[in-house]
């Protein structure tokens, strides 16, 4: 019943905007950004300097206004009931009392100029590449090493190397299928690189609910906005899997495969196994015979020739990672060794997004495709060098320090944020693991309007594009934007309180 009455009061609210003269809402009470401030020293997504929108922004803003706080407001709360309902949920492993919980969702969008956001997506292009490029050479020739791009010793000590693999290659030598490419933009307004990620990326599903909603809630606004379209991603990702399938299998199954319900990221499992039209398995329903795979159906075993899995390198197949895996499948890297099967993504990707190599990534780029990057990245120190880990140590105040294979926000250190205990404590894991980190100067992340308890605020965030690579790659316009929702955070992840907003690259 309560779902019902917010539905209602939602359409009620979208016919009164509908309704609207001048472009919006005839209830419009106070602009929305009226008493709007920017943070210094920092970039804006939707105002210059000055204080006026980017002249990109500007109609958005003036269709923004014209809705009016109270309204947003009320549709801002109708978004959070429209999400718990649809069960548009995610755990977070350290969190014991709460369990599943909505990302929360912030409806003011970030706004892309379109003509800017066509150069981020040829530098997205290229990066992939190169990853993909690094990766095949890795598990084949080692040219990168032999010809010192990166050194011996740093690349093959990375944990996410799997000397096993040397010497398999996927299916038309594709090892990053889907990669989600973080980006910040910095004081200056350009977008860097902040991370790479090439194993299992998450995030695309609430890119797609959080449009949905976008597109209920402002649907005037929406409409008036020219937004370029996300929703074809489930269809583009399933046809450039399909794409590189092993030939001799063209009749096969794709699958899903999850975890299970307990793992943080099961709603974007099954979210998108049903927007591809997919089954969603786990490995109890695929068994492996004769080096291929089968999904068992009602129907009898069906032959499985892609496997989008979102389970971890390690966990894959208890016959060739760790045997006490539960969540694997046994002899599926058997059926992969021998071109059976597409695994998406392709195992060993670990050593491509490992923070130790991110700051060899451009000389990779040069190396690979004899291009100079297009997208600039943050200068990094690398703490396992004895001479880096003492400058590390004398400016933690200055500093982010990160584990090379942290993620969700969890194992870093904010120097500039951080207490001198916290700093003391960071300093002795240093000095007894130094390889495990890398530091970063602090970023002036960029912010974004943002409503806070009624008010609009600016708030940092940043960026994770999908690229998606089949026989060619394809970029979704926009991404998932993060939002840090504590007032001079820099922290974004969903799993340390950030928020998501919709992306709106224009057309």
């Amino acid at each position: 019943m309560v779902g019902s009455l917010r539905e209602r009061r939602a359409d009620e609210v979208c016919v009164r905007e509908r309704g609207g003269t001048n472009g919006g809402e005839k209830q419009a009470t106070e602009p929305v950004f009226a008493d709007y401030e920017l943070l210094p020293n920092t970039s804006d997504e939707c105002f210059a300097a000055g204080g006026a929108p980017h002249p990109y922004a500007t109609e958005i803003v003036r269709l923004l206004d014209a809705v009016g706080r109270a309204a947003l407001r009320a549709r801002q709360r109708l978004t959070m009931g429209a999400f718990l309902k649809g069960g548009i949920t995610f755990n977070v492993y350290s969190d014991k009392k709460r369990g599943e919980r909505i990302f929360p969702f912030d409806l003011v969008p970030r706004v892309v100029d379109g003509a800017a956001w066509d150069r981020v997506e040829r530098g997205l292009v290229q990066r992939v590449a190169a990853l993909n490029a690094l990766l095949l050479d890795i598990y084949g020739e080692q040219r990168v090493i032999k010809e010192k791009v990166i050194p011996e010793g740093l690349l093959l000590k990375c944990p996410g190397y799997l000397p096993k693999l040397r010497g398999l290659a996927p299916p038309s030598n594709v090892f990053v299928h889907i990669a989600g490419i973080d980006l910040i933009r910095d004081a200056k307004g350009e977008l860097l690189v902040l991370e790479d990620n090439a194993r299992t990326p998450s995030g695309v599903s609430y890119v797609l609910e959080n449009r949905a909603m976008m597109k209920r809630f402002l649907p005037y606004v929406f409409q008036h906005a020219h937004v370029r379209s996300v929703d074809e991603y489930p269809m583009r990702l399933r046809d450039a899997l399909r794409a590189v399938e092993p030939t001799p299998c063209d009749d096969g199954a794709m699958v899903v495969l999850t975890p299970g319900p307990f793992n943080s990221a099961y709603f974007e499992h099954s979210f998108l196994a049903r927007r591809m039209g997919t089954p969603l398995v786990q490995a109890s329903d695929l068994f492996v015979d004769d080096a291929k795979v089968y999904v068992k159906t009602t129907a009898g075993p069906q032959r499985v020739s892609v496997v989008y899995r979102r389970i971890d390198d390690d966990f894959l197949d208890p016959e060739f990672f760790r045997t006490d895996s539960l969540l694997g499948v046994p002899g599926i890297m058997k059926a992969y060794a021998a071109g059976n099967v597409t695994l998406a993504n392709a195992p060993g990707n670990g050593v491509a997004d490992d923070k130790a190599i991110y700051p060899y990534m451009p000389d990779v780029i040069r190396f690979y495709l004899s291009e100079e990057p297009i997208l600039g990245q943050i200068d990094t120190l690398l703490c396992g060098r004895p001479n880096e880990l003492e400058h590390v140590l004398a400016n933690l105040h200055e500093l982010v320090v990160k584990e090379v294979n942290g993620s969700g926000g969890y194992g870093m250190l904010v120097g500039p944020m951080a207490s001198a205990r916290e700093r003391a404590e960071f300093a002795a894991k240093l000095r007894h693991n130094p390889d495990n980190y890398i530091a970063q100067p602090l970023v002036q992340l960029s912010t974004s309007p943002t409503l806070i308890d009624g008010q609009v605020v600016a708030r940092r965030v940043d960026l994770r594009p999908f690229v998606v690579t089949g026989k060619d790659t394809w970029v979704l316009p926009g991404g998932l934007t993060r939002v840090a929702l504590v007032e001079g955070s820099y922290v974004v992840n969903s799993s340390q309180g950030g928020g998501s907003k919709d992306t709106w690259v224009l057309q």
